[in-house]
């Protein structure tokens, strides 16, 4: 299939697919699906809750992989790299490019004297330069000689000067050479000696001329011919034993290397023969026939091959004279002919030379690469003559490479033609089959080749870029003459050609049919398309110039082709920028994204390749700004409809990049698109935060945030009012930007938030010193606090204040949140003295540098009020100017800056860090001493320090201080009552504000981020610490991957997804037809040494695994077949209250680990059961907001994989719905009640579907699939109103049917159609129920208690089994139950208890292990 058949039907395929998948999935920003949707599925809730009864033993098996996406690749491991400009494609490019700038031939033929050590045959070789010299006068012959050879070299490169020196002595050779080498400047000079009348070289390396008088041979010494023509400099030597030259000039420049520390000269030395052997005397050849195949090398070959050929006795060499046409058209023999010879020459070199030799020698030099491409020739005709050509550098034997057989065979099916092409000059040329069937070897070659195997040898072929000489800008000049003669077959390929003229702009010419130009650009995008290794490839055989000259074209079909290409090109090496903008290549692409016909995916290729033309070039940004890219942009942007195929997410992701690509930077560019568009620029990027792709998400964002200032506020100190008037514009779309990054800070997507933490960054740059006076507000009181630090720490929250610092905290609130106590980092020796804390040891101490509360009392009279009731007073004054933006925003800002240094992914709380150290926060971290009798176990391997578990906020000191900050320049230490020595170590020191550049760069400096305290005071450096984006550079990744391929390991996936779903099948058959009477057989037991004992366990289901964690959110992972411990990881660095549910996501795939916290945050782990391998995919907050006066978020999560949907809730008001394809919030559920959720269960079978237990002892059955969501309310625990401790869907299809189990320690079974109350109850345990399971397929429940008991029920109530105490000699009770997990597909139970052991329990017909 063609390119263009494969991008279309890719592109067709993905388009539905995404029109459907927003069908589907598409959701407002309130988090409400569409209606249509909401519709649908609410008929198929309905009918599935009136069916009920109809259950069915068929499992369903969710299809839906999740999480699986390039942003999820080790997006914590690694920062990605974009397209490059140096390493691997600095390669392709000729660092050193060369021209010949003068040839100098020196004859020394002496017509009609033969030399003495020549004895010559009879019939001889006669002809030189295709003259024959006893044919006229001796001297008029020799000046013919000496013209012919001129022109010959002037046709391979005509802007060379060409000076010639016929017979001639020493001296004339010594002014030819100076006379050459002065005119050549640093350019390389061509020295041509024909030896033919002269003695052989002398074994010193002598060649000879002649005295005045013609009486005597002189010798010249190549040392001295080296010194007058000096480097870089070509020698081609015409004569017998020319190896003695070649031999002579090795040893020269071998001992000038050793004697001089210079570079090695650049001198290259072609000779027609070693230095035992004679040149040919046959009359076959003519008697110059080295510099006959060097300089015409068709006329040459076709003579040689005439004699070798069937077609012999037809042809003969009249004939050959008497080609028709010319060798620059590729429609006539001689043309066709020039092409074949080129496009095989080449490839012969290409195949047999080392990478760097050929680049040196076929890609430095226009002529050097005509010289060597002929020396092929003249190997293979001479060799047949038993004479070697040789050359230095020296190449390895190409006389017999196949590719010459497809040359004679080209040769033959066009020579055929010439007798009746020469008899009827109206006869019409058949073009040779040559370059079709190269095309099917290469296209062959492209079905089974790959990286690892030998790259095509028609790469060439398809990729010829021979004869040309690149200039200083690094484009193509081919000059007119034979050089542009035999160069162009890759034009030819691509259906163009064009003479000299055409490459300075004028129109190109086509030449081939449709059919043979498409195919060549669709078999080199199918080539790119293998990966960097095969562009790179590409490049270095020099496509470049071809490429980029076929953006000139206007021909329709070569669009779409180009575009692939150039992004194929353009997402290995950015350095190719610069050409495109020289050339105005950004025009062809900006017209291409402008077009409708294109499929979206193809348009949005446009796209990349104009934001690589932007990213970071100056001249690039401001050619496509004249171009008109913002308003294409903006036009596509604003036309994009939800549902609509032409909204491609790719497309949207790409335009809000290039857009941001095209702003970053580039403040004039911001100020006029502003005043020139107004909300117009950022608005379509407004509407793009509640797309479904957090790609797209977070492209809008990065777009956003190029918008917003990173100037200094020192430079806004002395505005007038007609600058501020100028600003008012810039500053309403701030206001615009910041409310809408605030809105969605705590997205799903660590894509997402990366880039509001580098816009916050931003933004914080720019407003550095309103943000600086805002913190120092927040952190004044802790000026009073620090008289109680430990009341501090115990401090009970109030409905406004929110003590836990991984706590939410709604962003429209202006109220600080409370802050830990200050800590100290360091390890120097503090002394309490007279109620101060004294660092006397410290050396910034005895610089005079107090140490204490980052607001002294003398601050106090700006009291700090107003910002925390109203939000109106900064707290500082004597500002020059109005704040631009209201204090509201700023709290709200640094309260979304402070949720992000505490963000679940470490990556984001990095940037999270970084800007609030920019506004002089820093965080600061207590490590809890651990009391005499808290031990680490000897045994555990995974023994670790002690883990950071109090975060706080400090006021740092860092380098933005020296610029632009106003506050209190001294601060004095207040009054500190002794602290607890446990916080006394933990003390942080916080510096005045009297700091020099000297001492931020000190190791003592109390800088979080050491990047801070190295920084300088110029702009440039400073802004270098900004937090950097991540989205174009990951974005980028999916342009250097096969797109038009699929994966390798697709039919495995599939292969592997089938046997698992065989064997899910069986066991589900097994469990719902299985008759358990007992399930107390333990089958395995394992110690985890948790110290605080096992909180959430999970089978696996494929595996004999078992997964546990502890309170402190450690996760163990064990083999219980083998019991060998397999991985042991933290879940985070900071743990709070443990972890509250362990789920599988994609557990008929490659599973990952669901992990979530109770205070809500949600962390998924790949590679988890690999030692020391385990790799974060995604992490977020799943809780946003709490009760007021809840200090505990207490969250409840469950996981359900056929809806994508994951469910969250706690003691806030809702129920939170995730769509972990999306990454985003798509439900927010009210509760509908004033209690706090205490279980959650999500439905597995039914999408949608899930059941709610709250503290109150009522349970709820919603689906978001219904209108009004909530399906039917229950109040079944009524004898004690305790909380509900678990609750689950009992087994089948029947999606009316739940269990729940309270505290009290009933366990009540209600049918929703009866909801009244329950049909059936369990007294299982009296007052202590701590767990409750439920299988997903076996009429299976347990539940477990305090009183070290677990009970297993049938689903008709009764008791199937009791475990009391493990099966030991010495009948160990075990400890309270903390929870319990059936395994989903056999009749296993997991059990943790509050000591560290967990364990597995069978029926009575399983063998213990």
């Amino acid at each position: 299939m063609a390119l263009g058949d494969l991008m279309a039907s890719r592109f067709s395929q993905s388009s539905v697919a995404v029109s459907n998948h927003l069908d589907e999935c598409s959701s407002h920003g309130d988090g409400d699906l569409s209606s249509h949707r909401r519709d649908r599925d609410s008929d198929a809730a309905s009918s599935s809750y009136a069916n009920a009864t109809a259950t069915t033993s068929m499992a369903y098996f969710p299809q839906n992989i999740l999480l699986c996406e390039l942003r999820h690749d080790a997006f914590e491991a690694c920062a990605p790299s974009g397209p490059s400009d140096s390493g691997l494609v600095s390669k392709w490019r000729p660092r050193d490019r060369m021209k010949t700038g003068c040839v100098a031939l020196v004859l020394c033929l002496n017509i009609s004297v033969d030399p003495p050590d020549v004895i010559k045959i009879s019939p001889c070789a006669r002809m030189e330069c295709w003259i024959d010299p006893f044919s006229m006068a001796p001297q008029k012959a020799l000046e013919m000689i000496g013209k012919n050879l001129s022109a010959q070299y002037e046709r391979w490169q005509p802007k060379a000067r060409c000076k010639y020196q016929l017979d001639p002595t020493v001296e004339e050779v010594k002014k030819l050479c100076n006379t050459c080498r002065k005119y050549a400047k640093s350019e390389r000079v061509l020295f041509h000696y024909n030896g033919h009348g002269v003695p052989k070289p002398t074994a010193n390396g002598e060649i000879w001329l002649f005295n005045k008088s013609y009486t005597q041979y002189i010798p010249l010494p190549i040392r001295d011919l080296d010194s007058w023509l000096k480097t870089p400099s070509i020698y081609v030597f015409d004569c017998s034993a020319a190896g003695m030259i070649v031999n002579a000039f090795i040893e020269l420049h071998d001992w000038n290397a050793s004697v001089s520390s210079g570079s090695a000269r650049d001198c290259i030395l072609l000779a027609a023969c070693e230095a035992h052997e004679t040149l040919p005397q046959s009359a076959e050849f003519p008697a110059d026939v080295f510099t006959s195949c060097l300089t015409t090398p068709i006329k040459m070959a076709l003579r040689w091959f005439c004699t070798r050929s069937l077609l012999r006795e037809s042809l003969d060499y009249s004939l050959i004279d008497k080609i028709p046409g010319r060798q620059n058209d590729r429609k006539t023999l001689l043309g066709e002919l020039n092409w074949i010879f080129t496009a095989v020459t080449d490839t012969i070199a290409w195949n047999v030379l080392p990478h760097e030799l050929f680049q040196r020698l076929f890609r430095q030099d226009l002529l050097v690469a005509s010289l060597f491409r002929n020396f092929l020739l003249a190997e293979r005709i001479m060799r047949s003559a038993n004479c070697s050509p040789i050359s230095h550098p020296k190449l390895p034997p190409t006389h017999q490479h196949h590719m010459w057989d497809a040359w004679d065979m080209a040769a033959e099916i066009c020579l055929s033609q010439l007798k009746s092409l020469v008899d009827d000059p109206n006869a019409e040329f058949q073009p040779s089959p040559f370059f079709t069937e190269q095309l099917t070897a290469f296209e062959v070659w492209l079905d089974h080749g790959s990286e690892n195997k030998k790259p095509p040898e028609q790469l060439p072929i398809v990729l010829q870029c021979e004869g040309i000489s690149l200039n200083a800008d690094g484009m193509g000049v081919v000059p007119s003459g034979m050089v542009k003669k035999s160069s162009l077959v890759t034009i030819a390929m691509f259906g163009i050609v064009g003479s000299a003229s055409c490459w300075h702009g004028s129109q190109f010419k086509v030449l081939l049919s449709q059919c043979h130009r498409f195919r060549a650009l669709v078999l080199l995008g199918r080539f790119l398309d293998m990966g960097p290794w095969a562009v790179d490839l590409a490049l270095s055989v020099g496509i470049f110039p071809y490429v980029l000259k076929l953006l000139q074209t206007t021909t329709p079909e070569l669009r779409q082709i180009l575009v692939f290409i150039w992004t194929k090109i353009l997402a290995l090496d950015k350095s190719c920028q610069v050409d495109l903008v020289k050339d105005g290549g950004h025009v062809y692409f900006i017209r291409f994204l402008d077009s409708v016909e294109a499929y979206p995916e193809q348009r949005a290729m446009a796209a990349f390749v104009l934001a690589v033309i932007v990213d970071g070039h100056k001249r690039g940004q401001e050619a496509c700004i004249r171009a008109g890219l913002i308003d294409v942009c903006l036009k596509h942007l604003q036309g994009s409809i939800p549902n609509d195929g032409q909204t491609e997410p790719l497309f949207l992701q790409w335009l809000c990049l290039c857009l941001g690509k095209l702003w970053e930077d580039f403040t004039d560019t911001q100020i006029m698109s502003l005043q020139a568009s107004g909300p117009a620029i950022y608005a379509p990027l407004l509407s793009l935060l509640s797309e479904p792709q957090p790609e797209v998400r977070a492209s809008a964002v990065f777009a956003l945030g190029t918008l917003l200032d990173v100037g200094f506020d020192s430079t806004r100190e002395g505005t007038g009012d007609e600058e501020c008037d100028d600003d008012d514009e810039k500053i309403k779309a701030e206001i615009s930007i910041i409310k809408s990054l605030l809105n969605v800070v705590s997205d799903g997507s660590p894509l997402v938030r990366a880039e509001i933490a580098v816009a916050l960054g931003r933004f914080a740059f720019g407003h550095n010193k309103h943000l600086k006076s805002i913190a120092a507000a927040y952190w004044k009181p802790q000026s009073n606090l620090l008289n109680s630090f430990p009341s501090l720490a115990n401090a009970k929250g109030t409905s406004n204040v929110y003590t836990n610092p991984n706590q939410y905290v709604p962003y429209g609130s202006i109220v600080p949140p409370q802050v830990g106590p200050l800590l100290r980092v360091g390890n120097d020796n503090s002394v309490i003295r007279d109620g101060r804390v004294s660092t006397s040891s410290s050396p910034l101490a005895n610089s005079g540098i107090m140490h204490g509360s980052p607001l002294s009392d003398d601050s106090s009279q700006h009291s700090d009020s107003g910002i925390l009731n109203d939000g109106v007073s900064n707290g500082i004054v004597n500002h020059s100017r109005p704040r631009p933006l209201d204090n509201a925003m700023y709290s709200q800002c640094v309260l979304a800056m402070r949720t992000l240094a505490k963000d679940p992914s470490p990556r984001i709380a990095s940037l999270g860090r970084r800007v609030l150290s920019i506004i002089g926060i820093e965080q600061v971290v207590n490590k809890p001493v651990k009391s005499a009798g808290t031990t680490v176990r000897p045994a555990d391997p995974a023994a670790l320090s002690p883990t950071p578990s109090l975060i706080g906020l400090a006021r740092s000191t860092s380098w933005f201080d020296m610029n632009g900050g106003n506050l209190p320049m001294t601060f004095r230490t207040p009054p500190v009552s002794p602290p607890r020595p446990n916080y006394l170590t933990g003390m942080r020191r916080v510096y005045s504000l009297e700091f020099r550049p000297h001492q931020l760069n000190s190791p003592d400096a109390g800088l979080a981020d050491p990047l801070l305290g190295s920084a300088g005071s110029s702009g440039v450096s400073e802004r270098s610490f900004l937090p950097q984006s991540i989205i174009y550079n990951w974005s980028c990744g999916h342009f250097s991957k096969p797109l038009l391929s699929a994966a390798d390991d697709s039919e495995e996936i599939l292969a592997r997804r089938e046997e698992r779903e065989k064997f899910a099948l069986e066991h589900i058959s097994k469990c719902q037809h299985s008759s358990v009477s007992k399930l107390n057989n333990q089958i395995a037991s394992w110690d985890t040494k948790f110290e605080t004992g096992a909180k959430t366990a999970l089978l696996q289901p494929f595996s004999p695994i078992v997964v546990a964690a502890d309170e402190s959110e450690r996760i163990r992972i064990w083999n219980y077949d083998e019991a060998t411990l397999l991985n042991s990881f933290d879940n985070h660095n900071f743990p709070d209250k443990g972890i509250s549910k362990l789920c599988l996501v994609n557990e008929l795939d490659d599973s990952l680990l669901l992990v979530a916290s109770c205070d809500g945050n949600v962390r998924i782990w790949k590679d988890y059961t690999l030692r020391g391998q385990q790799k974060l995919v995604t992490a977020f907050s799943s809780i946003q907001g709490h009760r007021p006066g809840v200090r505990s978020v207490k969250a409840v999560v469950d996981w359900q994989q056929q809806s994508g949907y994951l469910y969250a809730a706690g003691e806030i008001s809702s129920i939170m719905a995730w769509d972990l394809d999306k990454e985003q919030l798509v439900y927010s559920i009210p509760s509908l009640s004033d209690s706090s959720i205490s279980a959650l269960s999500a439905s597995q079978v039914h999408g949608g579907q899930l059941a709610v237990g709250f503290v109150d002892g009522s349970v709820k059955l919603f689906d978001v699939r219904t209108p009004e969501m909530l399906v039917c309310a229950a109040r079944p625990h009524t004898t004690r109103s305790e909380r509900v401790v678990g609750i689950g869907f009992q087994p089948g299809l029947d999606p009316a049917k739940i269990v729940s189990a309270s505290q009290a320690g009933d366990i009540e079974f209600l049918d929703v159609r009866n909801s009244n109350s329950a049909y059936l109850t369990i007294d299982a345990h009296r007052g202590s129920l701590t767990a409750l399971a439920v299988h997903r397929h076996a009429p299976l429940i347990a539940s477990g208690s305090a009183k070290q008991i677990i009970k297993v029920f049938s689903l008709e109530g009764s008791q199937l089994g009791t475990i009391r105490y493990y099966p030991t000699f010495m009948a160990q009770k075990i400890g309270p139950v903390s929870c319990l997990a059936f395994h989903p597909y056999q009749v296993l139970l997991a059990a943790g208890a509050a000591d560290s052991l967990v364990s597995i329990y069978a029926d009575d017909n399983s063998q213990a292990r």
